[in-house]
């Protein structure tokens, strides 16, 4: 699955050599979506004085596999469900534009999973069985979100599983090959990192309603309209900036974890825009904004954790 700054379908397509065309298809942009999770469970581990290098990396490359896995398969299964179509507002996608053939791109997709599954071993190796079976569900997950004969994406259960796996899966799995344990700390954290990525996908799925509606792609969005996602969204970020004054209201936290309210102007900005617009550039904008926030967010989550 992907919380990604989705790609739109142009009425052009752009010319571009190969390599772009593979940097087009694995949306560099969504990359922060994959790093904040392991950002935040390291810094939870090197506040118990439990960080460990090369696991806490393994973990990284891991999960920043997996989302250009899951980017792909995107990509690819879109298109050959028939969501691609012109009308879309978000950037260009590959396989849509032709700039990929699909036997390259499945390729590409094995290729990258593939490679995904051997680091992953590594990580088996220290976190055992409970890393197994969170490694196999995200693999699963990352192609069942586009694919498969239940598409999560295709029927309104997108949201649930990004927060999931980029909240809880990624925080705490990130957490647990380093210090081989877990406590309520941890979840908790992993609830605002959960929310934020999750916020990601609202946006998208917001601009994409008329033409999912269109081809049959039946998102939550779709499922409960523009209004109410909006209301998802104000929620989502509502939830994110709660969890650390929690956090230190039940002095889990000293008073520097409060340092993510530092980012709440602008997450009230793009609160205020999505309420305000229903173009898609504009939308396009907001999403853009709210993958930056959640790695700001992250980034200044993981300093007061760790002060």
């Amino acid at each position: 699955m992907t919380a990604s700054c989705p790609d739109r379908t142009m009425s052009k397509t752009p010319t571009v050599n190969p390599w772009q065309a593979w940097m087009l298809a694995a949306r560099p942009r969504t990359l922060p979506a994959a790093v904040t999770p392991v950002l935040v469970g390291s810094a939870l581990a090197w506040s118990d004085g439990e960080f460990a290098l090369f696991p806490a990396l393994a973990a990284l490359l891991c999960a920043l596999l997996i989302q250009v896995g899951t980017n792909l398969a995107n990509d690819y299964f879109d298109y050959v469900k028939g969501a691609d179509i012109a009308e879309r507002r978000g950037p260009t996608r590959a396989a849509q534009s032709g700039l990929i053939a699909l036997p390259h791109l499945r390729l590409g997709i094995l290729a990258v999973f593939a490679l995904a599954a051997f680091v992953g071993l590594y990580l088996v190796v220290i976190g055992g069985w409970p890393i197994l079976v969170v490694g196999i569900a995200s693999l699963i997950s990352a192609l069942a979100y586009t694919g498969g004969p239940f598409p999560l994406g295709y029927h309104g259960l997108g949201d649930l599983f990004v927060f999931l796996f980029f909240g809880l899966a990624g925080v705490c799995g990130t957490y647990y090959i380093q210090a081989q344990r877990l406590g309520p700390l941890v979840v908790m954290a992993a609830i605002p990192v959960g929310t934020l990525i999750t916020a990601i996908l609202v946006v998208n799925n917001l601009r994409d309603i008329a033409t999912d509606r269109q081809t049959g792609k039946r998102t939550l969005a779709v499922l409960i309209g523009a209004q109410a996602t909006r209301l998802e969204y104000a929620l989502l970020v509502l939830v994110a900036y709660l969890i650390p004054l929690t956090l230190v209201l039940l002095k889990w936290s000293s008073p520097w974890g409060l340092l993510p309210w530092l980012t709440l102007p602008w997450a009230v900005g793009l609160v205020r825009r999505l309420y305000r617009t229903d173009e898609g550039p504009r939308l396009n904008r907001a999403l853009a904004g709210t993958a930056n926030l959640s790695l700001l967010f992250g980034v200044t989550f993981s300093i007061g954790l760790v002060l």
